[in-house]
């Protein structure tokens, strides 16, 4: 695939081939002879991590699947203050030089929606995007259907809801962007009016024949769901009088939603949190989230062993 830049680019047939390593992956971590074996697989390999913005998940499950293959990891979590982007070096200017260093790859995310692209066209290297501010994130969205997969066993014919910022939230479109790629899903998307999906979503959907519909009726949603996906709000892309107005109060998984979703439905969240996904939601049975966090680091080993095999 090279480089990685949105969730779109992922055809069903490609996802299933990483998918069935990502699984692969999960046995040989069990095994510390087995993880021996793979930690040479792409030995004397080197990607570099520039990350523009806050990253926990992402960034940890990137830098330890490239090491858990072999693979060198140097880089920066606050490229905003710590490379030359503090002196108002540009992402192209800042790719092309990373490229003269024999490196493999960038692991990327930007402040900016489209500077991953921005990146990509710029580089002879693999980039792949880690997040463009509210653009995509479709490392995200992969892992996110490799957890529905693996608690379902199939990702077609759901019933998903997908609530909370979804028009600052990344994480949301390109997960609707993957489930479209499969028939007979339907998506609710639950927001204040404020926080709505953009147009551009929901045009990809319509093209795609995927029903699906838009209420601010949280409970009326949940209750015939299966998957559930839940999101914060995003304080770092709105300004003092938007969040002050935005009335998110309301959307919060606690024990009353939880007593309307069905007993087979998942709760996922793609992390950090805030009000909206309570602490004692955790006990909950139907809680995945965390293990849908631990889900990345395979899918996200899958993609890299991929693209270093190409290289080969």
């Amino acid at each position: 695939m090279y480089h990685i830049l949105a969730s779109e680019q992922f055809s069903p047939q490609q996802l299933e081939g990483l998918f069935v390593k990502a699984d692969a992956f999960r046995e040989t971590d069990k095994n510390i002879g087995d993880r021996r074996e793979v930690m040479v697989r792409h030995f004397g390999r080197l990607v570099v991590s520039m990350f523009y913005e806050a990253s926990t998940r992402t960034k940890f499950s990137f830098g330890i699947a490239a090491k858990k293959l072999g693979i060198s990891v140097e880089g920066t979590e606050n490229a905003s203050e710590f490379s030359s982007a503090a002196k108002g070096e540009s992402i192209e200017d800042t790719v092309k030089v990373l490229n003269e260093y024999g490196i493999d790859g960038i692991i990327l995310r930007t402040k900016e929606e489209g500077h991953a692209n921005l990146a990509a066209s710029v580089s002879k290297v693999m980039v792949i995007n880690g997040g463009d501010g509210k653009g995509e994130h479709p490392t995200q969205a992969a892992l996110d259907m490799y957890t529905i997969r693996n608690e379902f066993g199939r990702l077609d014919s759901h019933n998903v809801v997908i609530g909370g910022d979804l028009a600052h939230g990344r994480t949301a479109r390109s997960l609707a962007l993957l489930l479209s790629k499969y028939p007979n899903n339907k998506i609710t998307f639950v927001s204040t009016p404020e926080l709505q999906i953009s147009e551009d979503i929901k045009a990809k959907l319509r093209e795609h024949n995927t029903q699906y519909k838009e209420t601010s009726e949280m409970f009326d949603a949940l209750r015939d769901a299966n998957v559930v996906y839940w999101t914060r709000l995003q304080l770092e892309r709105l300004n003092k009088e938007e969040q002050l107005s935005l009335g998110q109060e309301s959307f919060v998984l606690g024990a009353a939603a939880l007593e309307v979703l069905p007993k087979e439905a998942i709760i996922m969240h793609p992390l950090p949190r805030q009000g909206e996904l309570p602490v004692t939601t955790d006990d909950d049975p139907r809680a995945r989230y965390f293990r849908q966090a631990g889900n990345g680091l395979y899918v996200r080993m899958a993609m890299l062993d991929d693209n270093m095999q190409d290289l080969a």
